[in-house]
């Protein structure tokens, strides 16, 4: 039986509609009781939410605290510049992080087998949403997670070393790990003038974007940067905020 025109077309909307509505429930980051008792918390410690998973990076003013999945580099990267500006050594004690202060030590815990390792910051990465650090290949054997790859762990910030007193290390933590200068990264692309052109038009729109050339396994990537945000709780809101205005993905990086 041929249905009408009419009522086909009032079907296939209903049935849009529904599928839209749908879409927007899982996109959306925090239930009403969530948000009600994120705006209860201190404002160092609002927690935020990527891929569905709930983080509390700023515990307190002293401290940085964050869960989510560590992955490793090595031999490609062997020898290269990293963002602190020392050379890569992936038999080196440490790590690459999205927006903690280059030269901080960070406690890493495998959430599974309860082994902990520290390492010190001295790159940016990993560039992936859902990883939240990159140990070097010495770090991530110590880490035991070599054959699996991937790893959810528990970072937490130990500061920067200080001079060791009676054969124990001690740190001292920077006064916030708030403040600082970070920007969300919205695209990584291949072609340099696609990079650029979509900064511009982000420049135009939103006032500030740029492009950070970097290499990955060989290859180079031109990732696109919006906005300058001068504390990371404010950069994790605005982050929130882009993602409703239809840019999935973005995420805290610091610019150095």
């Amino acid at each position: 039986m041929t249905l009408p025109i009419r009522r086909v077309r009032f079907i296939f909307t209903a049935l849009l509609s529904l599928t839209l509505s749908a879409c927007a429930i899982q996109q959306r980051a925090y239930s009403p009781r969530d948000y009600n008792q994120q705006t209860r918390q201190k404002a160092g410690q609002k927690p935020y939410t990527v891929a569905g998973k709930r983080y509390e990076p700023l515990s307190s003013h002293e401290g940085f605290i964050q869960e989510g999945i560590a992955s490793s580099y090595g031999r490609d990267f062997h020898g290269r510049k990293t963002s602190s500006g020392e050379l890569f050594d992936m038999n080196a004690m440490t790590a690459a992080h999205k927006t903690l202060p280059l030269g901080v030590y960070v406690n890493v815990r495998h959430k599974r087998t309860g082994r902990e390792i520290v390492v010190r910051i001295n790159d940016r990465g990993p560039f992936v949403r859902e990883r939240i650090i990159d140990l070097s290949e010495g770090a991530a054997r110590k880490l035991d997670m070599m054959q699996e790859g991937v790893a959810a762990v528990k970072v937490t910030a130990l500061g920067y070393k200080t001079d060791q007193s009676g054969g124990e290390t001690s740190y001292r933590a920077p006064s916030s790990y708030d403040s600082g200068s970070f920007a969300l990264q919205v695209a990584a692309l291949k072609n340099r003038a696609n990079a650029f052109r979509y900064a511009e038009e982000l420049k135009r729109k939103y006032g500030s974007a740029d492009v950070q050339e970097s290499i990955v396994g060989g290859s180079t990537f031109y990732r696109v940067r919006l906005g300058r945000y001068a504390s990371l709780r404010a950069a994790q809101s605005a982050q929130e905020s882009f993602e409703r205005k239809g840019f999935p993905g973005n995420f805290v990086v610091a610019v150095d």
